[in-house]
């Protein structure tokens, strides 16, 4: 299990914000060439972005590139590119089809794997064939797009995007990918970040696309297990390892009938909690 809680983006154009990136406790960095980047800078991003992972330095963190679609000037020269700089990911702009994952697939630097957004509508029916492409780590929710085509009206609680995200998860976890939680716009609004977390974590994505540093510490908090759930975790695993439970489906846990299911995600929840202690 690798944690995911905090993806940030930032501009592969922006050395400072590059160099900043090395030392902040987000998990999960993208180097943009994409929306980011604007049309005369995309040559120039390019290039950073290959300087800044051959010198390395992002320590425990993922570190993958959002390159420009391949229906635009830069998309293919982004992945030719990249092809020598050794990203762990590429994140792929406006996957509709498996057929343009799959033309994503083909072009990925060796050893890298493909993060798909998820953001047009054509996309919210192709899902599980999208999700079931070779080298596919992850869904990544494109809100902002995906509200813009669909023409719905924002909402506090994402009302009209909800059916989105419950697809999304749920093509995610049918193949063992990761989902991740589209971008927050409101950089001043702290509260409404934080219930936009524990919604993302309720319909179960793993983690949250992010704009700003400081959206960091309360992404890394909504997403890691609390207290309660490490204890819980901790109560599960205790009692299937007690060796008078050894070969039972089902088992008493502090009030509550638990199976061999519940014991999988409490080894998971505790798995999360130690790998991130180490970031």
């Amino acid at each position: 299990m690798t944690p995911r809680r905090s993806v940030l983006y930032l501009p592969a154009s922006n050395p400072r914000a590059v160099e900043k990136a090395r030392t902040l406790p987000c998990d999960v960095v993208v180097l943009d060439l994409e929306d980011a980047v604007g049309p005369d800078d995309k040559a120039a991003a390019r290039s950073a972005a290959v300087a800044a992972l051959r010198q390395g330095g992002f320590q425990a963190r993922e570190v993958g590139v959002r390159v420009n679609g391949l229906d635009t000037d830069w998309g293919d020269d982004d992945l030719a590119a990249l092809g020598g700089a050794a990203p762990a990911f590429i994140v792929a702009p406006k996957v509709s089809t498996a057929d343009h994952a799959a033309a994503f697939t083909a072009r990925l630097p060796d050893g890298a794997a493909l993060w798909a957004m998820i953001e047009t509508p054509r996309a919210l029916f192709h899902l599980d064939a999208i999700a079931a492409t070779p080298r596919l780590g992850a869904l990544m929710l494109g809100v902002n797009d995906l509200a813009a085509m669909l023409r719905c009206a924002p909402a506090p609680d994402r009302e009209p995007l909800k059916t989105a995200m419950s697809l999304t998860v749920a093509a995610a976890r049918a193949h063992g990918l990761a989902p991740i939680d589209g971008v927050f716009n409101a950089l001043d609004d702290e509260a409404g970040f934080e219930a936009e977390c524990r919604q993302g974590r309720l319909y179960g994505f793993e983690g949250k696309s992010l704009i700003h540093p400081r959206q960091i510490a309360p992404a890394n908090a909504a997403f890691s297990p609390s207290a309660e759930e490490i204890a819980w975790a901790e109560a599960v695993v205790e009692a299937f390892d007690d060796r008078e439970n050894r070969g039972r489906g089902v088992l008493r846990v502090a009030g509550a009938m638990v199976e061999r299911l519940h014991l999988s995600r409490a080894r998971d929840t505790l798995a999360l909690r130690d790998l991130a202690g180490t970031l």
